[in-house]
């Protein structure tokens, strides 16, 4: 299944913007699902969230899996493909403007060397981010670049070119990666990290180790911040009770809901939502 997305907002003709987010989208492809050969006219960047699968350039055939990315770059001729037995699910986000070519070369990624690891914060969730952030009525234009321009910052950082060139993640930060789109995907159930553990091979004590180490939190603390976010999400829009947001985010109970989100957001469930509305009425008078 594909999602996909556009920026509503354009640069103004003449005025070309230096760096403009178009697009961005997500999909769990089918096994030997292919795209190409072909070129594009916009920069393009895919993040392989579990699976794995090739992209060629040139004369080269790139095995990438869970925990890389791969940057497409206008008017060069690529070519990937999904595993038959493992296919990749992938998110993108394309882009363009007339500083990329500079943003570039401070990174050591080239059109026939486009792979780069992953950052484990901000380009695992970053279709979520920028589906939450369209969902704003007020400053959509505003909180559109404020994730693009976190994610460019971050990316930058990652593949800066004076580092040596980084041996792609295949064992440890693949477990990462695996591990966060698993807990993105299941956040509303009731999750065990011991099956999930035993389904990719690893001990659970020793995945918990890999994934604290990544992310400074535990994947149990990191789930229950991740729940309250999405809770956030939902209490914000005023639709649903309590009881309605708790089950939502894997919560049977809204009373323990609502002390673990007292003690994440540091206040009820219910203060919070009436928050968001006065803040609401505020901006409409």
């Amino acid at each position: 299944m594909s999602h996909f997305q556009c920026n509503p907002f354009r640069p103004l003709e003449g005025n070309p913007a230096s760096i403009h987010l178009l697009f961005w989208g997500k999909e769990d492809c089918v096994p030997g699902h292919t795209v190409g050969p072909g070129v594009r006219d916009v920069y393009k960047i895919h993040f392989i969230h579990k699976g794995k699968g090739i992209v060629r350039v040139g004369a080269d055939t790139l095995e990438l899996v869970a925990g890389q990315g791969f940057l497409i770059i206008p008017d060069v001729v690529y070519y990937y493909e999904a595993d038959d037995a493992d296919p990749w699910t992938y998110s993108w986000i394309g882009f363009q403007g007339e500083d990329v070519p500079e943003l570039l070369s401070r990174t050591y990624l080239t059109p026939t060397s486009p792979v780069f690891p992953m950052d484990n914060k901000i380009m695992p969730t970053l279709y979520e981010q920028l589906s939450s952030a369209s969902l704003s009525q007020i400053a959509l234009d505003l909180r559109l670049s404020s994730t693009f321009y976190d994610f460019l910052a971050t990316w930058v950082e990652t593949t800066q070119n004076n580092l040596p060139k980084m041996s792609m993640s295949r064992g440890q930060d693949r477990y990462v990666h695996q591990t966060l789109e698993f807990l993105h995907a299941h956040f509303c159930e009731d999750i065990s990290l011991a099956h999930h553990a035993e389904s990719m091979g690893i001990d659970r004590k020793h995945l918990s180790v890999l994934f604290k180490k990544a992310l400074d939190v535990p994947p149990r603390e990191y789930l229950m911040h991740y729940r309250m976010n999405k809770a956030c999400e939902l209490l914000g829009t005023g639709k649903y009770t309590v009881g309605e947001v708790a089950r939502s985010v894997g919560y049977q109970d809204p009373l323990l809901f609502s002390r673990m989100f007292k003690k994440v957001k540091g206040m009820p469930p219910s203060n919070y939502q009436h928050n968001q509305r006065e803040n609401q009425t505020l901006i409409h008078i």
